[in-house]
């Protein structure tokens, strides 16, 4: 009987110690939103940078820049830490005109040639434009190598990838910036769509889970992703804040439901993958 009570009152404490966000603390995370384009590498060494992902708890980092240099960088610094994506940009300027850009593909094939990756992207489409000849040959490119198209778009841009390669997997980048009854609607619709969280504060609108988002994570825990989204080079030191306020809002939901969210999705997604991954 003594034995019994005693395993009882310590699964009750190991729970409440997760309800109230103190385990939640030591939660690794896999942040599946980082850049460290020209402008940080500028102003935040790579040692530095590499610092304050480690200091954040982050185990895994999906990273990518303007250029691809910064990518390298540190990848070469912390490669049990780093996880590269091609970013289609030379440089923030391609943001806006890179699906009109033919040396946008050229630059493309020759860093897969010459590297390893886990996805294409992140990179903004929207709309007609995912059908335009350079964002087409991109996918056929992300086909050929077995990568990951990393999208920062519309539902409309989405639903066009798909259309183009209906085996594609897709890493919905800020789930779209839409509400989630829609981001839930797409998730049912495509098994190999995913969403990461980056640059969305409406989840958590008064420092607890919004229920409508509460619904979706429960709905589908193996396809969301969190990201911190350094697209300025002052965004790194938001890193380590960023991972404390994602702990929180994860403790919230059931365990097993978190660590998916907070680390397994990715770790299990986009590192498997990369391990896998061969230059052909």
């Amino acid at each position: 009987m003594a034995a019994h009570f005693i395993a009882y009152s310590t699964a009750m404490a190991t729970a409440l110690l997760w309800s109230v966000g103190v385990v939640a603390q030591e939660m690794p995370l896999f942040d599946a939103h980082v850049h460290y384009s020209h402008d940080a590498r500028e102003t935040l060494p790579t040692r530095e940078a590499i610092a304050l992902l480690r200091k954040a708890g982050v185990r895994r980092a999906l990273v990518s820049s303007s250029d691809d240099e910064g990518t390298q960088r540190l990848l070469n610094a912390a490669p049990d830490l780093i996880i590269p994506e091609l970013r289609p940009y030379r440089t923030r300027s391609d943001v806006g005109t890179w699906v009109r850009e033919p040396d946008i593909i050229r630059y493309v094939e020759e860093c897969l040639a010459k590297y390893r990756y886990v996805a294409i992207g992140e990179f903004h489409l929207f709309g007609a434009d995912a059908d335009l000849p350079v964002p087409r040959r991109m996918v056929e490119l992300a086909k050929k190598y077995g990568l990951m198209l990393h999208a920062h778009s519309d539902v409309d841009a989405i639903e066009r990838l798909f259309k183009q390669d209906p085996n594609a997997r897709i890493l919905w980048a800020h789930s779209g910036f839409t509400d989630p009854a829609s981001v839930r609607a797409m998730l049912r619709k495509h098994k190999n769509l995913w969403a990461d969280l980056a640059f969305r504060a409406d989840h958590v609108p008064s420092g607890e889970l919004a229920p409508e988002w509460r619904g979706a994570f429960l709905e589908f825990p193996n396809r969301f992703m969190v990201g911190s989204d350094t697209y300025i080079a002052e965004r790194w030191h938001f890193i380590p804040e960023h991972a404390s306020t994602a702990r929180r809002w994860l403790s919230e939901l059931p365990r097993e439901v978190a660590e998916r969210i907070g680390s397994k999705n990715g770790k299990e997604i986009l590192g498997g993958a990369f391990a896998k991954h061969r230059i052909d």
